[in-house]
């Protein structure tokens, strides 16, 4: 079983916030090191003195008191520490626990005492937990009779200290950090200005409309921009040498299509010549009243309907070649309610067999252009939804404005444009497959026409289609444009 591959939602990281996040991690990881170490060798440097402090606390025995029990005792001296904490250890057992705190000697709790219990001598000071009374730095040495004399001293004060430091510490670096956060988001912003500049560019290169018209590169990045002694001169160095070479290639292109488009205007016009020339004598010979065979008879209808069809498509090159060469346009006052009109009803004589509808608005609808080509354009939408439709298909015609534009929806119940050639329509010689029959046949410039008449008269054209509903939209403007 194969799973499809997952996709990752995140946003992505920008350039300049990953270099940010990049140093503050590093700050943080430093000021980190810089704490840990700086608690270490602050706990050391206090354990050290409260080790020399623990030096100077006397448990020596005093005289056993009368009537006392027998066994060794340890005694607090004037001038010891408070929170200290002395005691003895025979055999195990914990035999005297006094602590001095708050200036009164007392002795431990059972529980507290039971820490000592089993104590053997260190051979250096330790540090101990004493049930609640919390950390305590203890050492302890071997006494006359066999006897384990501990000796402690609290670390309250050491951990206290170690805390107020890591507090202090960690606030100074927070506020460092978001400091040097500013800092480094000003510094990144202005030594990333330089490529904002080059990406500026390269989107200005990017709205250009390379696809059509004169090819034209005019935007390069900045001299101060291309020294190749740095990282983003390296880039805009390398983008100012690929639109060098793109524009160099877009000029060839336009010098080839000029002359291609040239060709083709030439040849279409010096071919309307011979081709009326041809239909004339075919349509001359048909008309003879001399007896011809009947197969001649034939021979000259398929040379008259071929040199017919043949003006047509170079009738229809001629007119692709002088809009491609971007003349102008002869704008005039049109009616176009009475030429959609009679185009559909020219539609319902040539398809009789399709069903034909038309949806005019009450009031006539005119915009300014070409006549001639703005039928040709309506033309040419019926005809190809009557070539691509099986008999019976419903092609409606609607004609509405709105917001001072003109829009003509020309829409058909039959089979739909497969998908895979639904991008390619309006490009000349487009071919659909056999689900969109062509028993009509057609030349293929047909949409091209339509697309490049409505260009020119500054509109905009598409197609929506899915099976049992083909719609073709043409928006026009009412006036003009500049």
């Amino acid at each position: 079983m194969s799973s499809s591959p997952r996709v990752d939602l995140r946003r992505p990281w920008s350039l300049r916030g990953r270099l940010i996040a990049q140093v503050l991690a590093l700050l943080a990881l430093v000021c980190l090191v810089i704490g840990v170490v700086t608690e270490f060798a602050l706990r050391d440097f206090l354990l050290e003195r409260v080790d020399s402090q623990l030096a100077t606390i006397d448990n020596r025995p005093p005289p056993p008191p009368l009537g006392g029990p027998p066994g060794p005792r340890v005694r607090f001296e004037l001038g010891q520490p408070l929170d200290s904490v002395i005691g003895i250890v025979y055999d195990g057992r914990v035999l005297d626990a006094r602590i001095l705190a708050n200036g009164s000697e007392t002795q431990l709790s059972p529980q507290d005492a039971a820490t000592f219990t089993g104590l053997t001598t260190p051979r250096r000071p330790v540090t101990i937990t004493i049930g609640d009374l919390g950390q305590y730095r203890m050492q302890a040495t071997t006494g006359p009779e066999g006897e384990i004399r501990f000796k402690a001293l609290s670390l309250a004060d050491v951990n206290d200290t170690l805390w107020r430091l890591g507090w202090t510490f960690g606030g100074v670096a927070l506020g460092g950090l978001v400091l040097a956060g500013g800092v480094a988001a000003l510094t990144v912003r202005r030594t990333l200005r330089p490529l904002d500049r080059v990406a500026a560019t390269a989107a200005q290169v990017s709205e250009l409309p390379l696809d059509r018209g004169e090819p034209a590169l005019p935007m390069r990045v900045s001299e101060v921009d291309t020294d190749t002694r740095t990282e983003v001169g390296k880039v805009g160095a390398a983008l100012n040498r690929m639109l060098d070479h793109v524009s160099g290639a877009l000029a060839a292109r336009q010098r080839s299509e000029s002359r291609v488009r040239q060709f083709v205007a030439d040849a279409s016009h010096e071919l309307r010549t011979p081709l009326a020339s041809i239909r004339g004598y075919a349509e001359l010979t048909r008309r003879s009243t001399a007896e011809l065979p009947a197969d001649f008879v034939y021979a000259m209808s398929r040379v008259e309907s071929e040199s017919t069809r043949m003006t047509t498509l170079v009738e229809e090159l001629l007119l692709l070649a002088r809009l491609d060469e971007g003349r102008p346009v002869v704008h005039a006052p049109v009616e176009l309610s009475g030429l959609v009109a009679d185009a559909v009803a020219d539609a319902h004589v040539a398809g009789p067999e399709h069903r034909w509808l038309l949806d005019l608005p009450a009031e006539p609808i005119s915009v300014v252009g070409e006549s001639g080509q703005l039928q040709q354009v309506v033309l040419n939408l019926l005809s190809n939804a009557r070539a691509h439709t099986p008999p019976g298909t419903t092609v409606r015609t609607s004609l509405s404005t709105k917001d001072g534009e003109v829009r003509l929806v020309v829409a058909d119940d039959g089979p739909g444009i497969p998908r895979d050639v639904l991008p390619e329509v309006f490009e000349r010689f487009a071919r659909g497959d056999s689900s969109r029959s062509r028993a009509a046949g057609s030349t293929g410039l047909g949409l091209a026409i339509v697309a490049a008449v409505v260009a020119a008269h500054g509109g905009k054209v598409w197609v929506r289609s899915k099976p049992g509903r083909t719609e073709f939209c043409v928006v026009l403007p009412v006036t003009t444009p500049p």
